[in-house]
């Protein structure tokens, strides 16, 4: 699974079948605000089109992770979201059941108190440290 490919029958849902999900995705991406300018959000039959300037690889990681993950999503195409190029060594992880933060930082970083690191990355993502779901997609700084 590719940074871009989602599990759409898991995340946050976001939108019903009246809601314009195109807006509801571009309403949640821009409360966040993760550094992403002229955002641009088109919804078709589960795959987000993302067009924009970001402010550095960074934003734009975490604004394909908040539009992936949404129930719904399959994929997400950023062609259009331009972006610097990646300076940080950045692994991505899909969580598995019975996950937590702690075990993914152990395993990441050898010490289950490094979690706050993994947490700080993806706060636009995971709104709350305790509550992660399985499918959810997170980014892993490595430096």
């Amino acid at each position: 699974m590719g940074l871009f490919d989602f599990i759409s029958d898991m995340g946050e849902k976001l939108f019903g079948s009246g809601d314009n999900a195109a807006e509801k995705i571009q309403q949640n991406i821009e409360a966040s605000n993760p550094g992403v300018k002229d955002l641009n959000v088109i919804y078709n039959d589960g795959v987000v089109e993302l067009s924009g300037t970001a402010d550095s690889a960074e934003a734009m990681e975490k604004a394909v992770l908040m539009a992936g993950n949404v129930k719904g999503v399959s994929e997400v195409k950023a062609s259009g979201l331009v972006a610097p190029p990646q300076e940080a060594k950045v692994e991505y992880y899909v969580i598995q059941k019975g996950d937590s933060l702690s075990a993914i930082a152990k395993r990441y970083y050898g010490n289950a108190n490094d979690y706050p690191r993994i947490f700080d990355a993806n706060k636009e993502v995971i709104k709350n440290p305790d509550l992660i779901y399985p499918g959810q997609k997170i980014r892993i700084p490595m430096e």
